[in-house]
């Protein structure tokens, strides 16, 4: 069943269960951030005796871990599945999912965990570069950006709400009961994406070699450079704002889930007035947003001691990180030719390669006892590293267009 068989209900259901799974992953990946110190505490008793800082330096491997995990997984499986039917795919990612994330709840020791980890964010990115197909299918022609922002809607919803409360509830009854949530939630998607998504063909010619065949293009290479080195100054805070709220702004450990609420609507506007403006002027939105992040992690770090701008300016990295997402999917899929498919799949690799590059440089200088405001310094690094990389893929693009006249 296609688009031209799907009632607009049936279609309706479809997006709502790829959206159950997408808000499921949204949180497995976020949530971890604000319990780094609960999980510190229990997996690593000895490290967080001796030095808390350490231990939740240490801990913040968990994040790098899942992260690389997503940049293993998004192309190889997304190029190693793409001749198979998409709904019977999205089925085994979404179980594949509920399995891992089930064993980051079971295993004891900190070595374990952080292997459940890296196997948890291997379904990632295929998740999202397939369902994104099944998505903009599902409603038809002139609806398919619409099919796509529902299923991503779980994602961000998943920041306002799911990641906040599953927070509260870890630090409430212990982190792992957060993550016996997300896998119940990965549970109930697989059942729904049985049930409600509708026989989706694959691609039979496709192999992984030939989607593999996008690496060749250049631009793609800058574009993927654009959203690890400058989406990693976003990581590098996110990952370790929960010492900063307790730590450097002197707050009460309640108070994280707020931050992290703010930081969630924050992305939700952003991902919103981004794909807004991406499509105004792309090359504008992405070098302001650039600057834009810069200057916000710099005011970030300046003025964190002060809980009130401390929670203003996480709202406005959350923002202005958000702006820069559709951006760079935008950018990555226009310079990526006909590989759409893995395209939309390595958009997720290069974040989470920012993901785990910021979380590494910000617990490494945590480490070295620069403090909990460090991160948000190596933030402005990245950013502004995002910003080169951007200026120079831009002026390849003018030389060419140039030459080409």
């Amino acid at each position: 069943m296609t688009s031209s068989t799907t009632s607009r209900g049936a279609a309706m259901w479809a997006l709502l269960s790829l959206a159950i799974g997408s808000f499921g992953i949204g949180m497995t990946e976020f949530v971890v951030m604000g319990l780094l110190p609960n999980i510190a505490a229990d997996v690593l008793p000895t490290q967080w005796d001796a030095s808390q800082g350490d231990a939740i330096a240490q801990t913040g491997w968990l994040i790098t871990l899942y992260a690389l995990g997503v940049v293993v997984g998004a192309p190889t499986i997304a190029g190693s599945v793409a001749k198979y039917p998409r709904h019977r795919v999205m089925i085994g990612l979404a179980l594949a999912l509920t399995v891992f994330n089930g064993l980051t709840v079971l295993l004891p020791t900190f070595e374990l965990v952080a292997a459940s980890r890296f196997l948890a964010g291997l379904p990632h990115g295929a998740y999202f570069g397939i369902g994104a197909l099944v998505a903009a299918d599902v409603l038809g022609p002139g609806n398919r950006a619409k099919g796509v922002a529902f299923v991503l809607t779980g994602l961000t919803v998943a920041n306002v709400v799911g990641v906040p409360l599953g927070t509260f509830l870890g630090q409430q009854v212990g982190w792992r009961s957060a993550f016996l949530v997300v896998t119940a939630i990965f549970a109930l998607a697989t059942v729904f994406i049985a049930c409600f998504v509708p026989p989706h063909p694959g691609e039979p010619g496709r192999t992984l070699r030939a989607e593999l065949g996008v690496f060749r293009i250049g631009q793609v290479w800058l574009a993927l450079g654009v959203g690890a080195i400058g989406f990693g100054g976003f990581f590098a805070v996110y990952s370790y704002v929960a010492p900063m709220v307790t730590d450097v702004a002197g707050s009460p450990a309640w108070v994280v889930p707020i931050i992290l609420v703010l930081m969630g609507i924050g992305m939700t506007v952003g991902n919103l007035v981004g794909g807004h403006l991406a499509d105004v002027d792309l090359k504008r939105t992405l070098i302001g947003g650039l600057v834009a992040l810069t200057l916000v992690l710099a005011l970030l770090a300046l003025t964190s001691h002060w809980i009130v701008a401390l929670g203003f300016f996480v709202l406005a990295t959350g923002f202005v990180s958000s702006v820069l997402s559709p951006t760079i999917q935008t950018r990555l899929m226009d310079v990526a030719a006909d590989n759409q498919s893995i395209a939309a799949a390595l958009n997720h690799s290069a974040l989470n390669i920012g993901n785990a590059l910021g979380a590494f440089l910000g617990g490494a200088v945590i480490a070295f006892g620069w403090g909990f405001v460090a991160p948000a310094w190596v933030g402005v690094l990245l950013a502004l590293g995002g910003l080169g990389v951007a200026v120079v893929s831009l002026r390849l693009d003018r030389a060419r267009s140039l030459t080409a006249a």
